[in-house]
């Protein structure tokens, strides 16, 4: 088939079945998958138009909400995280989208650009999960807690409850403009306002110009600078990832005009394929992830962020 926008040619079944496969182990970790989806388009598919970005986030729109609604009938939606993140980013996705178009249609130059992202947030995570267990480390110490809380419930429930998704909700003991604080298996856990909503900012300007939302990189940021538990953090970042990409595919849209010459609007029909491979991915990632040990959820995101920027920096020295 092929896709007027894009200038691509490819079978109509391939985009929903590489987004639901993407997207079910992805969502797991609040990550749409959209990052990538994009490197999907740009390599394989050979869509390297500035357009490629909002495509990429309209299937963000389209792909998030499944996930997001089961995140919240299990009682793991954070919501006052949630708005702090999308008041932070959208005002940093205007930006982003902006200065993709003026500065970084260049694919090689974006390609650049995106794998130093990746590979910091990538790194830093994996030299979070290799250091060296410490019981004098009371973050370390924490997360090991909250683990074998989670061991533990799932030990006690019967095959009912596994079905039912009988599990403790999350519960917010304080909010303002100075700090957020809930509990989650009888673990508090406490971060500071504007330290979300900074993170969210600049989360809001890369996400713009790559094209995904923010999503792959906040919800790492999340669990390893923050030290919040992954089975919380995940709905929040799908769903500020959702509003922030409504807001992107507009502002692409908006700016098409004023690019006659350059592929800046969405292709609509490619990213509602991946779309609604993306639906069906994140509704049953979202399901199961309650059953993954959180630390191989943790690696997953890890290897997924090095492996997509080590990819990047190859392609763009040319290998």
């Amino acid at each position: 088939m092929q896709f007027q926008t894009a200038g691509v040619e490819v079978a109509v079944w391939v985009p929903p079945l590489v987004a639901f496969v993407i997207s079910f182990f992805t969502s797991m970790g609040g990550v749409s998958g959209a990052f990538l989806i994009l490197p999907f388009q740009m390599s394989f598919l050979g869509y390297t138009h500035p357009s490629v970005s909002a495509t990429n986030q309209l299937y963000n729109i389209v792909a998030i909400p499944s996930g997001v609604y089961r995140y919240w009938k299990e009682g793991r939606m954070v919501w006052p995280l949630t708005w702090i993140v999308i008041t932070g980013t959208l005002p940093g996705v205007f930006i982003g989208a902006f200065l993709r178009v003026a500065y970084l249609p260049d694919p090689k130059n974006f390609k650049l650009f995106a794998a130093a992202v990746l590979l910091y947030i990538g790194i830093r995570m994996a030299g979070d999960l290799v250091r060296k267990k410490s019981g004098a480390n009371d973050k370390v110490a924490g997360d090991k807690r909250f683990q074998e809380m989670v061991r533990r419930r799932r030990e006690k429930m019967d095959s009912r409850d596994l079905a039912n998704n009988d599990l403790p909700a999350v519960k917010v003991t304080h909010f303002n403009l100075k700090r957020l604080g809930y509990t989650f298996y009888d673990e508090q856990f406490d971060v500071p306002f504007w330290g979300i909503f900074s993170l969210s900012f600049i989360v809001g300007i890369v996400g713009g110009i790559y094209g995904i939302g923010g999503g792959a990189i906040i919800a790492p940021f999340f669990v390893t600078f923050f030290r919040l538990p992954v089975y919380t953090v995940a709905g929040a970042a799908l769903m500020g990832t959702f509003v922030t990409s409504i807001a992107g595919v507009a502002f692409f849209q908006a700016l098409a005009p004023f690019y006659p010459n350059m592929s800046v609007a969405p292709d609509w029909l490619l990213g509602a394929l991946f779309g609604l491979g993306g639906m069906a991915g994140m509704y049953l990632g979202a399901r199961c992830q309650k059953f993954v040990p959180a630390r191989a959820i943790k690696w997953m995101l890890a290897g997924i962020l090095l492996f997509t920027a080590f990819k990047y920096i190859a392609e763009f020295l040319g290998y």
